[in-house]
This record gives structure tokens, sequence and C-alpha cells, in this order.
């Protein structure tokens, strides 16, 4: 049987710096879009190098942070003072300036693992306005997106379209340490989801998930089969 291709919409960007204001630009209308409804707004963010110039440019954005919260679409299970915490990367690239009055809400939570911790984590998480007014995902040259990692044991339960849980303790191979991320539920009902991907292979890999056929297995393929209308993608070179 042959595997349908998925739609997504591309917006190309000459370099990093371009993409970040475009970005940083669509996050801030969407949160103040969010705020001007219900008085509130989360925004959920994905770490690693990427995203850097996106949160420095976000950071000095002329909205109500105190009514804003952000939070991690995922995190390595590693505490603050690591080089591999997204929430370390958070709040020294993100929190300050303008931003420095926003609510952030980690996912780590000091337990030893993942597992011990999650019970915290969810708790936490529950006082984040829902549905997020904007997530953000990045993409691995392996086709993942958030800890949604090929071969994770629990790769099925966290990209279940029906699922309940809202985040999940993550183990693979491919991810290093050990994980805890959203699931695909919260993260594809925001009411803006998108991709932020730079560089040629990056796309490749993009392009053959919506494909299907050898793609059709990649992580990232759930997140265009079930996003609410097709996946905003802003990649450069």
């Amino acid at each position: 049987m042959t595997t349908p291709a998925l739609p997504f919409a591309l917006a190309t960007y000459d370099n990093p710096a371009a993409l970040a204001r475009a970005l940083a630009a669509h996050v801030a209308e969407a949160l103040r879009a969010r705020l001007a409804r219900d008085g509130s707004a989360s925004l959920a963010v994905s770490g690693g190098r990427t995203p850097t110039r996106f949160f420095e440019t976000l950071s000095g954005a002329p909205l109500d942070w105190s009514r804003i919260a952000v939070t991690l679409v995922d995190e390595r299970w590693v505490p603050e003072t690591s080089d591999r915490s997204n929430a370390a990367l958070v709040r020294r690239h993100l929190l300050k300036g303008p931003a420095a009055a926003a609510r952030f809400v980690p996912l780590f939570t000091g337990a030893p693992t993942p597992e011990d911790g999650l019970a915290e984590a969810k708790t936490a998480i529950a006082a984040l306005p829902v549905p997020f007014a904007a997530v953000v995902l990045g993409m691995g040259d392996d086709g993942h997106t958030a800890s949604f990692f090929p071969g994770a044991q629990a790769l099925a339960a966290a990209i279940d379209p029906a699922g309940t849980a809202s985040l999940i303790a993550v183990r693979a191979e491919g991810a290093g340490e050990p994980r805890i991320t959203f699931t695909l539920p919260p993260l594809v009902s925001a009411d803006l989801l998108l991709l932020h991907i730079e560089g040629a292979n990056k796309r490749t890999v993009l392009e053959r998930a919506a494909a299907g056929g050898d793609g059709a297995d990649l992580p990232i393929r759930a997140v265009l089969a079930n996003a609410r209308v097709p996946l905003d993608v802003l990649w450069c070179p």
C-alpha cells in the first residue's frame, strides 16, 4: 500500500537571522492574540543550538510578559548546571529584557529519573493556560521532534493522537540522556504550531517524512499527520 504524502507550509529565509526575526514575529502575534482573548497565554519552545537567535529576538518583543508562561517542549533529564540543559538555555537567551517578567515552568524536577519526576512535572504544567498559544518545534537529522526519537520504547505512546497523558518519560539510544517530553496531543492542539529547521539535510529529512515511503516511520511525520492545519515550517539553508 502506498503511503499518502502529507502537506506542510514552507517559508524560506535567506539566513538564520532573517528566519529568527520572522519566527519571533509569528510567535509574538500568537501570544498577543491569546492575551487579548483570554488575558493569559503560554508558549512551549524547543532547546538545542538552533533556537538561540530566535530566543534573543523574541526576548525583546513588546508584550505583557507578566501574563505569559513559558515552558519547554521537552527536556534532557539534567540539572540547569549542565550545559545540556534546555532550561538553562531558555533562561540565558529568552528570559531576559522584557521577557524576564514571564513565568517559567521547567520540566526537570530534580528527581533521580524522569519516571520519578513525572508526577511533579505534571502538577507544575497543570497551571499553564491551554491550549498553548504557540509551540515551536525543532527536528533532528534522524527525524525526531520533541523527544519523539526513532526506536524509543515509549514512542508509540508519545505520538498517540488519542493519548491522554500530557507528559511522558523517554529513553532512546539516540537521545543521550533520559528525557521528559510533552506528548503529541497537547503540542498539535496549539493555536500556532511551527517547525524551525535550518540546513539542506533537515529539509530533505522533512520532505522524506512528508512523502511517506521510506520516511513513513520518521517521528516528525506524526506531527505532519495530526496538525490541525498544514504544519508551518520556517527554513533557511
